[in-house]
């Protein structure tokens, strides 16, 4: 059974939720994967902890997961970029592992851009500024682009309006035509680095390669729960 913790939006946990029912060969109910969600909205908000604004989520975090666990989930899903902050910090209290989205991420890259050299990121500025995919990435032999402090801007509000509800045509165009500005400056592929950005977004309007993290993570999970990996 595939533990989603959820929440960190409701709608990016039902998209991680959809990518995996279409990643699971099925022709009938029974063969799809049990998937437990526990969509826990209440968790402090996780860009504001890591820039010293907010309060910790690391308790709601580590109790959601417990729920998980304790319900009988044999892994942990988070689609939540900026939440794996603090996933060394979650490990210890649980049985069960979480999977690393971050470093699936990183290493999907690798697997279908074996000759790319830098990667773009557009995520949220805690994701950003905590040096997560910078590591990851630097571990798998890329370099880093990010956006300016102006995209980055522009970027946040973007991620507040599709967590609102109130996403538009410019909203999806905006998060694209920073994209774009990555790969003009380098990028060989943009990893969209926030559960959010894949609600507005449309890669088959853009002519670099996106990789999106929360596909990534959803593959992980079905290759788990179908026995592909341990």
């Amino acid at each position: 059974m595939i533990g989603i913790l959820g929440g960190m939006g409701p709608e990016a946990t039902l998209d991680l939720y959809r990518e995996i029912i279409e990643l699971t060969p099925a022709s009938r109910d029974q063969d799809h994967i049990r998937v437990l969600i526990y969509s826990n909205p209440k968790i402090p908000e996780r860009t504001k902890s890591i820039v010293g604004k907010g309060e910790s989520p690391l308790a709601a975090l580590i109790e959601s997961a417990k729920l998980l666990e304790q319900s009988g989930a044999g892994i942990i899903a988070m689609p939540c970029n900026t939440a794996h902050y603090f996933l060394r910090q979650m490990q210890p209290h649980l049985s069960v592992p979480i999977l690393d989205m971050i470093e699936e991420t990183c290493r999907k890259v690798r697997e279908i851009l074996p000759e790319a050299a830098t990667v773009g990121l557009i995520a949220a500025i805690g994701t950003v500024r905590s040096g997560l995919y910078h590591r990851a990435l630097a571990d798998n032999g890329f370099g880093i682009v990010v956006p300016s402090e102006d995209d980055q801007r522009k970027i946040q509000e973007g991620i507040v309006q599709v967590k609102a509800g109130s996403a538009d045509r410019q909203t999806q165009e905006m998060f694209q035509s920073i994209g774009i500005s990555l790969a003009k400056a380098g990028a060989d592929a943009v990893i969209l680095g926030c559960t959010e950005l894949p609600l507005a977004f449309d890669p088959r309007e853009v002519e670099y390669p996106c990789i999106n993290s929360t596909r990534v993570l959803a593959e992980a999970a079905v290759n788990w729960a179908l026995g592909n990996r341990r």
